[in-house]
């Protein structure tokens, strides 16, 4: 496997190694041992999945508190792009995402460690996204930032007339209104 630092710290992009044949190809997607040595000692406990169509916009979501996750995010059908934005009050990229395309034949994963929020954009027909989380989900946990935050500046490669979002999606607060509810809840 390849392992590619990112711009912003402990964010890091994996590439499997694909052996191809007339058969098709194999490849690990996830040696234990390997990622704790080389990426985090993370122990996932939990792999989801989704199925979406083109335009739909999942995101920007978090776990807080005891309920932090870590993920490790790929394609397994189609296109995405994929958006980590650093939450993380002390790093020095606070504020700051990356943005990368994810799809079926790149196969490029994006390890996210706790303290990021997470979304991603479907730019094929559909795209099947998967994931491992390293924390289990509590509704009373979740978080968002509003996907558009002009702070913030995504440029999700499509249209916003385009974007097919959640109603929940759609309410989400603000980077600054976020950073505000922080600075309460810490006092």
């Amino acid at each position: 496997m390849k392992l590619t630092p990112t711009s912003i710290a402990d964010l890091v992009v994996i590439e499997p190694t694909v052996f191809e044949d007339q058969r098709g190809y194999f490849m690990e997607s996830y040696q234990q041992a390997w990622f704790a040595a080389h990426v985090a000692p993370t122990q996932f406990i939990q792999d989801n999945e989704s199925k979406s169509s083109r335009g739909v916009l999942r995101g920007l979501h978090f776990q807080s508190g005891a309920f932090a996750q870590a993920k490790l995010v790929r394609v397994l059908q189609g296109e995405v792009l994929d958006i980590a934005v650093d939450l993380r009050p002390d790093s020095p990229t606070f504020g700051q995402h990356l943005s990368i395309v994810l799809n079926d034949q790149n196969k490029k994963q994006l390890f996210i460690p706790r303290g990021f929020a997470h979304g991603f954009v479907v730019l094929s027909e559909t795209a099947v996204f998967a994931y491992k989380v390293d924390n289990l989900y509590s509704k009373a946990h979740e978080g968002g930032i509003l996907y558009n935050d002009p702070q913030l500046a995504i440029d999700w490669q499509l249209p916003t007339n385009k974007l097919v979002l959640s109603e929940k999606d759609t309410l989400l607060p603000s980077f600054e209104e976020w950073k505000a509810l922080q600075s309460t809840s810490n006092n």
